[in-house]
């Protein structure tokens, strides 16, 4: 249901959607309900233009007459028979208003009417595709009705009776179907075709009723291409049983092409026009006016024939309107191109030889549209007058006619021309301010989130260092202030200096920042013994003298991964403090970092001195400070004297 909602509120035009409207409100006062029916439906559902509009009510429909004479609409013929009213509304918009019936057929041609239900009503239509109605009650707007499954023959773009005996009951539908295969592009299914050949050779075309041969010989000139429907019922041979003297040589073939070219230009400027009555007029130009008379007589719709022949009257009504002094002016004119009768428009255009009149229709068809180009969309997008404003359309139309009046010609005059129509600024954005509780906290975790980067990156570079052929791992961390000489007192001052600033530059950590973690210590992949807690380390007396070495021995990842973790207070760590015997130790000669380490046989150590050893934390702490890579060759130490024997 809400497909064909959408269907009736966006496929129907504007003039056909207020017909609609009349209707209902007539039938609500008559009390009566309504369907929307036929080729309408068809269209709709197919997706072809709606031209002819049909409605089916419960009920008499003459009896809406005089209702819907007071909303505007007007009585173009009427049936007492099937109880049918003929109406043209506003703008051109034709709808046939019936009364639901059933049909019987004692003989073929002649029909008799009984009152009947929509669904009985339906029963007895031409095709499955023209058997559908959509509600246009309160309540039930929009449902769809299609007891014979005509949306599948739709999509199946087929032609199907509805009844088997439809061809030899109805002569007229043979005819019906020839159109509709000539405009639809459709063809009839199997079966329906074998019974089309089978009436059309047994010749039941000669019952054809009067009523019948109305209504088709006026469709003609309702189809869109009627010429090309005429060329194909002439070849059929149904013009000879319709109007012998009406053939495809009586048209203006040349004429029926510009007509058919100026009413599309039209319609893409806002022009909707009907071509029926133009096009009959140049169907027929070539017939003869004994044989025109005798036609116009025969047509179904007495007030198509008069619109017919009014043709020439309205367009020099309009042309008279056209060079009045009030319209003189392009936004005059524009309004009254798009304002008046697009019939008279239609005519006019196509037939008058005037060349003010000529001038006028240039200017609103090739001239004045290339002006909407000057429309200035970013200034109105700047001034907050977008699409989604309910008078968008309006402010864009009036500054368009504005435009081709040349009142607008500079920037300053557009802008104040669109200020009464800007809408107000927006409120400014509320911004909502954090406590200072809050913005401590975030930073707070930044501090944490670039620790753990810190200590990955740490870990990653510390894993990726090796130490030298010579390097000896002791698996134990000696905090270096610990390990005093027993000589001590008899190094000279020069050397204890040395020593001193060799060790604060080994000794030193690398900068960190406040709040940040320790380096991890240097895992190795050698296995090692396990370690010996300080407790037990402290209280053992000093085993044999280390070896001395060139380099200082850097502490392994085994051993960093044993040693105990120590939780820095302060940029520099405080040494230490381990009850240990202070052995004696020779001072060990150091190789500088850069220079690359070389294998080397250990020296004898001195007698009650043992090599002095880096501990894990100096060693962490250097190569944490500097990655390993080929260093620059550091500044000259003075040589470091060798210790005094005791």
């Amino acid at each position: 249901m809400p497909d064909y909602i959408y269907l009736l509120e966006h496929r129907l035009s504007a003039d056909q959607q207020s017909a609609l409207r009349h209707l209902r409100d007539a039938a609500r006062e008559a009390e009566m309900i309504l369907f929307l029916t036929g080729d309408a439906v068809r269209d709709l559902t197919s997706g072809h233009a709606v031209r002819d509009i049909e409605v089916a009510v419960h009920g008499d429909a003459l009896k809406l007459k005089k209702i819907i004479e007071k909303t505007g609409g007007t009585v173009w013929g009427e049936d007492e028979a099937s109880g049918a009213l003929y109406l043209c509304f506003p703008g051109t918009v034709r709808v046939d208003v019936v009364s639901t019936h059933r049909v019987e057929y004692p003989k073929p041609g002649q029909p008799v009417y009984h009152p009947a239900s929509i669904q009985e009503d339906l029963r007895r239509r031409d095709f499955t595709v023209n058997a559908m109605a959509i509600s246009l009650n309160e309540g039930s707007f929009g449902l769809l009705m299609d007891p014979l499954n005509g949306a599948a023959d739709i999509e199946a773009r087929t032609l199907r009776l509805v009844s088997n005996y439809g061809f030899l009951e109805e002569p007229s539908l043979l005819i019906r179907a020839t159109r509709y295969r000539t405009r639809l592009g459709w063809e009839l299914d199997p079966k329906s075709q074998t019974r089309y050949e089978n009436a059309k050779a047994e010749g039941v075309i000669e019952y054809l009723s009067d009523k019948a041969r109305s209504q088709e010989l006026e469709q003609i000139g309702h189809e869109d291409d009627g010429l090309k429907v005429l060329h194909t019922l002439d070849a059929e041979g149904w013009m000879k049983v319709l109007f012998p003297q009406w053939t495809p040589a009586k048209a203006d073939e040349e004429k029926l092409r510009a007509l058919h070219e100026l009413a599309v230009e039209l319609l893409m400027h806002g022009v909707h026009a009907d071509v029926s009555a133009a096009q009959m007029q140049l169907l027929t130009a070539k017939l003869a006016a004994k044989d025109l008379g005798a036609l116009k007589k025969q047509l179904l719709r007495p007030g198509f024939v008069e619109e017919w022949n009014s043709l020439d009257a309205m367009a020099a009504r309009f042309a008279k309107a056209l060079l009045a002094k009030e319209n003189l002016t392009p936004s005059a004119s524009f309004k009254l191109f798009t304002s008046y009768d697009p019939e008279a428009v239609l005519w006019l255009g196509f037939t008058s030889k005037d060349a003010a009149v000529k001038e006028r229709f240039n200017l609103f068809l090739k001239v004045w549209p290339e002006t909407r180009q000057r429309i200035p969309y970013a200034l109105m997008q700047e001034m907050r007058i977008k699409p989604e404003l309910l008078n968008y359309n309006e402010i864009v139309q009036s500054i368009f006619l504005e435009l081709i009046d040349e009142r607008l010609g500079t920037v300053e005059e557009l802008r104040a021309f669109l200020e009464p129509h800007s809408p107000p600024a927006p409120p400014p954005q509320v911004t909502i301010k954090r406590t200072r509780a809050k913005r401590g906290a975030e930073k707070i975790k930044e501090f944490d989130e670039d620790e753990d980067a810190e200590d990955v990156d740490t870990d990653d570079d510390l894993d990726d260092m090796g130490g030298d052929d010579d390097d000896i791992g002791l698996g134990i961390s000696i905090p270096k202030a610990g390990l005093e000489p027993e000589g001590g007192d008899d190094l000279d001052a020069d050397e204890a200096e040395d020593e001193e600033a060799d060790n604060e530059d080994e000794a030193e950590p690398a900068p960190m920042k406040q709040g940040s973690k320790a380096a991890a210590p240097v895992k190795s992949a050698k296995p090692h013994p396990e370690p010996i807690p300080e407790a037990k380390h402290a209280a053992r007396p000093a085993a044999k003298p280390a070896p001395s070495v060139k380099s200082a021995a850097p502490v392994t990842k085994a051993a960093a991964a044993h040693a105990p973790a120590k939780k820095p207070t302060a940029p520099h760590h405080a040494p230490a403090k381990h009850p240990a015997p202070k052995p004696a130790i020779k001072k060990a000669s150091i190789n500088p970092p850069h220079k690359p380490a070389t294998k080397s046989i250990p020296k004898a150590p001195a007698r009650g001195h043992s090599a002095p050893a880096k501990t894990a934390h100096a060693a962490n702490s250097k190569h944490a400070a500097k990655p390993h890579h080929p260093a620059k060759p550091a500044a000259k130490k003075p040589a470091a004297k060798p210790a005094k024997k005791h």
